[in-house]
């Protein structure tokens, strides 16, 4: 983008100059009609005649004196400082900091959020927890997300990061188990709510993922929610499974059905006491409504600021015009310099 600084002075000084133009080209011809020539006192008239039909002189002197309505031109520009710029775009981001709070216990080992699959090739709730997950995790690149592992106990396995392929790879190495077969929502949500306390972030989010209910921990569910709701933090419950009976591979390697138990109403209470809200997702379609619901309820702002840096372009014009002019001046003052009359 293109712009003059002070454009006045190419409005002011640029009729002056086409009028000097103008009257350079005319002046000529109108002496010639008033029968106006120069005239000078030579005492050889015949060698002077003879010079004068052979050469381009005139012409010549004519172009030298147009150097300086160039020259001129280029100091008005310049005067009137000439510009190019570019755009710069400043991109700044409010970003929600989240931590990831996922069931590891031994009933995640159900196999009926892919009830429309042959059961020898479903995958069990959380394969197919950790797999939305991690699709939720890739749709936001400017937020720094954390990851904690319940069952029995509770405990951080992802700091809050944005390096985002290493908690790929964190959800990748959740085990059945790993934190014990129970289920301790409230310790989850208080080591989560720990990982959060000192968050500059605008928004502080836990996104708690389970499929029973809280019966193990020394925290219950509802005083860790209103330690959250102290802190700013707002919890997202999720309760994952189907209803009634699902099919569940035990330990001897033998499909059983086990009793689906969600307590909805403590998840409920939960997300209520924090400003969030609670879900329940039957299958994988569920669930991944669930979480793009999530998504869409907390989006980072990202805010852009565009500003213009202008560069200086008359340097450019003044160097040739300095030059023009002195060119001008030594042809006049040498070659062809005027003689009195």
């Amino acid at each position: 983008m293109s712009r003059l600084a002070d454009p006045w002075v190419l409005a002011a000084l640029g009729p002056i100059w086409l009028l000097w133009a103008l009257a350079w080209w005319l002046l000529p011809a109108w002496s010639r009609r008033r029968g106006r020539t120069p005239a000078l006192r030579y005492s050889a008239l015949g060698r002077l005649a003879a010079a004068a039909s052979s050469s381009a002189g005139p012409r010549i002197r004519r172009a030298v004196k147009a150097l300086r309505l160039v020259a001129v031109a280029l100091l008005i520009v310049a005067m009137a400082r000439p510009q190019v710029g570019r755009r710069l775009t400043q991109v700044s981001s409010q970003a929600v900091d989240i931590v990831l709070a996922l069931d590891a216990s031994g009933t995640m080992a159900a196999l009926d959020l892919d009830a429309e699959r042959p059961l020898g090739e479903r995958r069990n709730r959380l394969e197919v927890a950790a797999d939305v997950v991690a699709r939720f995790v890739e749709a936001r690149p400017e937020d720094q997300i954390g990851l904690v592992v319940f069952g029995e106990e509770a405990f951080t396995l992802c700091p809050l990061t944005l390096d985002h392929e290493i908690v790929r790879t964190f959800l990748e190495r959740v085990e059945i188990g790993m934190a014990g077969d129970a289920t301790a929502v409230g310790s989850a949500l208080g080591v989560a709510a720990k990982r959060l306390r000192d968050s500059p972030a605008r928004s502080k989010v836990v996104v708690l993922l389970t499929d029973g209910r809280s019966n193990a921990g020394v925290l219950s569910p509802r005083k860790a929610a209103e330690v959250a709701s102290a802190l700013g933090i707002k919890i997202y419950a999720v309760g994952v499974g189907s209803r009634g009976l699902a099919p569940m591979v035990n330990r001897e390697g033998r499909v059983v059905e086990v009793e689906v138990d969600i307590d909805e109403e403590s998840l409920r209470e939960v997300a209520d006491l924090t400003g969030g809200l609670f879900f329940r997702a039957e299958d994988t379609a569920g669930l991944e409504e669930v979480y793009r619901r999530i998504d869409e309820l907390e989006k980072t702002e990202v805010t852009s600021t565009s500003i213009m840096e202008y560069e200086d372009l008359y340097p450019r014009l003044l160097t040739p015009a300095l030059l023009l002019l002195l060119l001008e001046g030594a042809l006049v003052a040498t070659r062809y310099r005027r003689l009195p009359a």
